[in-house]
Order: structure tokens, then C-alpha cells, then sequence
């Protein structure tokens, strides 16, 4: 699944070519999408000027000047910028047509993902009202992520990982966090001290700022706005090296599972 670095990367590619730009045509091959895509959609963006395109934890929000269109990249999708004509390939199911003679495409295999358009504003939507704060900014620390583990139960690993909490901070990202933090994934959330968890706020931050410039992480099907591949995957120290030597001490990296979840660890490094 796309994670917040490779929808940052897509934000950072896409948007210099887009903003200022307007909405010539609407493309739809599909409309089966998480939410269907309805006629309604076209006709509210187009011949709409872009006046932004933001990101909210996993969602790209292209601000118009009227209401948002909101993006989400789903379990394999990916939103690439190509000349309008372009032949469509297989799963590609909407085109925002721009003026500049390219355009938007939405690709979706799995169809999980969405392109839909918001009035109201974009903050009070369903999807995105209970979002927790962004892992880059000033509102996000360890002092955060202390005071909501207070009582909890739940493993770590997973508190990190709820929305909720902090927004996309997803397995693989979870997993390198903790590893640099030297925080064992199964501690459970209200055992971990207030100095742990500032630790873990800096590496939460460096893991997905380091994914960021080199393009997010390739696993399977993510691909960038220009559709070539992150390049993250290259460097990850502990994410998918089951039984191979930790980075740091040589042990054999553990395999678990934590709330469904593949979770890799050192038990000599991480406590």
C-alpha cells in the first residue's frame, strides 16, 4: 500500500505541473471506486482553475476554487502525470484533462482507492475529520504520543500505527522507527517512558523524511508520478530481513506478527 512518503513524492512531482492549471476535461473509464464516482463529480471540476495540491496523512487534496478533489492511491494505485494522449492502459480509470495539454490519470487495479470531490470544507469530511497530526510538523512530538498511550494496552507498534494517533506512520515506516528508537514493537504503549517516546518521535520523522527524497519505498506495485520506482526499499535496515544479521549487533532479525501485521526486530537491540 502507497504509505505517506510515496503519496508526498506524487504530491512534490505532480504539483508544480498542475497548479494554475484548469480542468479542460473529465475522463472516466470506471466508476467503480471505493466511493462511485457519479457524473455529479464531473461536472462540479470541470473548467475549474487548480489552485493547490496539499496532502492529508494518505489523502492528496487538489484544491480548486471551488471544493476539493480528494485522492487516495488505495492498495495499489497511483496518480501519474502523461501527455493527454497517451493511450490508457489497462486499469486506468479517470483523467483530469489540463489545459497544457497533459493530464492527471488515476490508476487503480484493485480499485480500493477514490477520486472524489468535496464542497464542503475539506478538514469536517467523514474521512478526514478524525485524522491524528502530520508526522513532519510541529504538532507532532513525543510528548503526543506519550500522553496517548496513557492507559493503552495495545502494543507500541501498533499505537504508532493508528491514524488516529499520528497519521502515516504504516508497517514498514512502524517497523524502522522502532528499530532505530531501539524500542522493542510488542512493549505495550503505556510502558514506554516519556524520554522513549521523544526518541521514537525524532526517528519517526527521520525514517519518513529519509523515504521521502529517495521516493517512497517500492513494494510491489508503487510507482511515482513520473513512473519510475522508489527507491527507499534499498535502505531499509530491518522491514523483510527475517533471520538475516541486524545492522548493528549481528543477530538474526525475529519475525512476528503484532495486530496482523508483519513485524521484524532485534531482540538484542531493541527492549
Amino acid at each position: 500500500m502507497p504509505e505517506l512518503p510515496e503519496v508526498e513524492t506524487t504530491r512534490r512531482g505532480i504539483a508544480p505541473a498542475v497548479v494554475q492549471q484548469r480542468i479542460v476535461d473529465v475522463k472516466v473509464r470506471e466508476r467503480r471506486l471505493r466511493i462511485p464516482l457519479t457524473p455529479d463529480t464531473e461536472r462540479a471540476v470541470l473548467g475549474q482553475w487548480i489552485q493547490a495540491v496539499e496532502r492529508r496523512g494518505k489523502y492528496l487534496l487538489i484544491a480548486l476554487e471551488r471544493g476539493v478533489v480528494l485522492v487516495h492511491l488505495g492498495m495499489s494505485g497511483s496518480l501519474r502525470l502523461v501527455a493527454v494522449d497517451t493511450p490508457p492502459r489497462r486499469h486506468d480509470h479517470v483523467d483530469l484533462v489540463l489545459g497544457n495539454g497533459r493530464c492527471l490519470r488515476f490508476h487503480d487495479p484493485r480499485r480500493f482507492g477514490l477520486v472524489h470531490w468535496i464542497e464542503s470544507p475539506a478538514e469536517a469530511h467523514p474521512l478526514l475529520c478524525h485524522l491524528g497530526p502530520e508526522p513532519l510538523s510541529e504538532q507532532f512530538d513525543g510528548q503526543v504520543l506519550y500522553q496517548r498511550a496513557a492507559k493503552r494496552r495495545c502494543a507500541v507498534k501498533t499505537l504508532i500505527m493508528d491514524s488516529r494517533v499520528v497519521v502515516g506512520v504504516g508497517n514498514i515506516y512502524a517497523n524502522e522507527a522502532l528499530f532505530l528508537a531501539g524500542i522493542d514493537p510488542r512493549r505495550a504503549a503505556r510502558e514506554v517512558s516519556i524520554e522513549q517516546y521523544q526518541a521514537l518521535a525524532e526517528r519517526i520523522r527521520q525514517v519518513l523524511s529519509a523515504a521521502i527524497e529517495q521516493g517512497g519505498t517500492t513494494l510491489r506495485d508503487f510507482v511515482r508520478e513520473d513512473g519510475n520506482p522508489g527507491y527507499f526499499a534499498q535502505a531499509l535496515r530491518v522491514y523483510g530481513r527475517d533471520q538475516k544479521p541486524c545492522v548493528i549487533c549481528g543477530a538474526p532479525i525475529v519475525q512476528t506478527r503484532i495486530a496482523q501485521r508483519a513485524t521484524y526486530f532485534c531482540t538484542q537491540c531493541q527492549h
